[in-house]
């Protein structure tokens, strides 16, 4: 299974935050389970934790990193995927959050969150 992951889910995943439920850890570390995250996420915690914001404890650059050593594969925003956020209804109003739908439905992988207004989108994401 590909497995998009909502950056607060990824956070938690890298950080063993104990807000990250058994279920979603299982999804995560499953040797069935390809764990992608996306651009958007490391966009949306640069721009956050600049911010000062108590929510992104690392960096944009420390997150890139922890990602990528944790094994978890980067999915570029393609031009495909900007164009489907214009298709989606507007459960949710968080560009990040929007692109992260658009592009687990373009690719398709199935977005894994925490946030149930996301998971109006579609029944293949996994809310936990």
């Amino acid at each position: 299974m590909n497995l998009l992951l909502d950056t607060h889910v990824a956070l938690w995943a890298i950080t063993n935050n104990p807000k990250l439920s058994q279920r979603a850890r299982d999804l995560i570390t499953s040797p069935k389970t390809t764990v992608w995250v996306s651009t958007a996420n490391i966009w949306e915690i640069a721009i956050k934790h600049s911010l000062g914001r108590g929510d992104m404890p690392v960096s944009g650059r420390d997150a890139a990193r922890y990602f990528q050593e944790s094994g978890y594969r980067l999915l570029p925003i393609e031009a495909e995927h900007a164009v489907a956020v214009e298709e989606l209804p507007m459960h949710h109003q968080d560009p990040f959050d929007r692109i992260l739908v658009a592009q687990a439905l373009v690719e398709p992988m199935r977005l894994i969150t925490h946030d149930p207004l996301v998971a109006r989108y579609s029944d293949t994401i996994i809310k936990i």
